[in-house]
């Protein structure tokens, strides 16, 4: 068996980490129905976007509506409960001790991570690194994000292992090289199981053993 440090597991956050996608698709399906009624399930729609994504795509005018967008967001945020997808602390820990090099690599903003951080301290100790949307350029489905967290780890992308839910993130994990592990979290397996490598409804159960035969 190969040593643990020659390999690292990149976690996408929501819905991965944290379940807290039923909540941003109440957020997303209020200014879709004031703003776009004609896409039906507009939360589900945007899923896995970034928020300078969602603007450009769908909210670019009229002037102010981002700004209106973004304070309404920020204190949502503030309101939102982070609770662990099933299994993920308990996962994340295990390979932690382990030996495993790991990283959240989010759509996410630093602002919206630091209401995370308040409600969950003990993330900053879980992983090495954190990398967030303000660190790149580009956004998933651009494998950007996670070339760097690959980059940060010090780990080639193909020893590498990237837990997503979105279909942007599974593509970017894809487009990155790595094994992709999907979560039916968001959308349902038959949807994404075509695309990953494996898919698992959650962590119960799920061993850092498996991350080995991936890479085989």
């Amino acid at each position: 068996m190969e040593k643990q440090s020659n390999l690292a597991v990149l976690f996408d956050f929501d819905g991965v980490i944290m379940d807290t996608e039923p909540q941003y698709t109440l957020f997303w399906d209020e200014k879709g129905k004031a703003h776009h009624p004609e896409i039906p399930n507009f939360g589900h729609h945007i899923k896995g976007q970034t928020l300078t994504q969602i603007y450009a795509h769908y909210f670019r005018t009229p002037a102010g509506l981002q700004d209106e967008i973004t304070r309404e967001l920020l204190d949502y945020e503030t309101r939102m409960k982070f609770e662990y997808i099933a299994g993920a602390q308990e996962f994340m820990l295990e390979l932690r001790k382990q030996g495993f090099k790991t990283a959240i690599v989010t759509s996410s903003n630093d602002a919206k991570m630091a209401n995370a951080h308040r409600a969950h301290p003990e993330l900053r100790e879980m992983v090495d690194a954190i990398i967030t949307a303000d660190l790149v350029t580009h956004s998933k489905p651009n494998p950007e994000c996670f070339l760097l967290g690959a980059e940060t780890l010090g780990v080639p992308a193909s020893r590498c292992v990237v837990f997503e839910d979105s279909f942007h993130g599974i593509e970017a994990g894809n487009r990155a090289g790595m094994k992709v592990v999907g979560l039916s979290t968001t959308n349902p397996e038959e949807k994404i199981s075509d695309k990953c490598a494996l898919t698992i409804p959650n962590f119960v159960h799920f061993s850092y053993k498996i991350l080995f035969s991936l890479l085989q």
